[in-house]
């Protein structure tokens, strides 16, 4: 049967995630503490790893429990204050927060918070992010060239649940056409499944140094082509470059908790 074997969740957007053992369903129906916070500039737009490929030198570390971030930048090439660990409160030092981030971007920063349902890339999709370990391991085959580690692609497109004991691109058959959803649970927790995960220019390059790796997409566009399940949704697929499941989660479910080991209840 299939199994949730890994939660990610992002406290601040576009930055590293944190491992949880279990997560609650917040009152927006998103993973609490997932995409929390996030970055914008003076004009509104987020300052995230799609315009700002520098962000990926960033490393950051919580202690959610006491609501602390650490960031560091162990390779910064000039200042010698960013290699050293920054702490920061994420409720009471937003200023000195944003701080650190404009003196980073050479611009001023806004920190803006949402615990009800986060910051989404898909405001349509405002539930976790899904993909089986299996697809991850399938995509790593695809990089033969140069080899990416299995951990390194789990970090490129950055998914908050990963589903263990299925076959690759098992999340393929919880999306239908457009305008339609497919209801599964997840333990306690019921879910309705959208649409296949658009791609951005971030998982093209390395999540450590933002390097890019050649031919990356045209890779991906060919062999996800080519791997497509018989059984898909095949409209959804006016590209290529799609992977992991987008949802929504109902309001229905806030204070629930999804935890390591659940059960995958699905359509069959």
């Amino acid at each position: 049967m299939a199994r949730l074997g890994k939660i990610l969740v992002f406290p601040i957007k576009s930055l590293d995630p944190i491992a949880l053992n279990q997560v609650q369903i917040s009152e927006g129906g998103a993973l609490k503490c997932d995409r929390e916070f996030a970055l914008f500039d003076q004009s509104g737009n987020y300052i995230n790893a799609k315009r700002y490929p520098q962000i990926h030198l960033i490393r950051a570390s919580y202690d959610l429990d006491e609501r602390l971030v650490n960031l560091q930048i162990p390779d910064h090439p000039t200042h010698k204050s960013y290699k050293k660990v920054s702490t920061f409160h994420l409720d009471q030092e937003q200023d000195l927060l944003a701080d650190w981030f404009s003196q980073f971007f050479g611009q001023p920063v806004e920190i803006r918070q949402n615990a009800g349902s986060g910051f989404p890339d898909d405001p349509d999709a405002w539930g976790a992010t899904i993909i089986s370990e299996a697809t991850l391991i399938t995509v790593q085959s695809w990089y033969i060239h140069a080899p990416i580690e299995l951990n390194q692609i789990r970090d490129r497109f950055r998914t908050n649940l990963e589903i263990i004991d299925t076959e690759p691109f098992w999340e393929d058959h919880l999306f239908a056409k457009a305008g339609e959803t497919v209801p599964f649970r997840i333990g306690d927790v019921q879910f309705l499944g959208t649409n296949p995960c658009q791609r951005c220019p971030v998982p093209t390059r390395d999540p450590l140094t933002g390097k890019i790796y050649p031919d990356f997409t045209k890779i991906f566009a060919k062999q996800r082509q080519a791997t497509l399940p018989q059984q898909v949704e095949k409209s959804r697929f006016n590209h290529f470059y799609r992977l992991a499941l987008n949802t929504r989660i109902p309001i229905t479910e806030a204070g629930k908790f999804l935890k390591m080991g659940d059960a995958v209840l699905s359509p069959t």
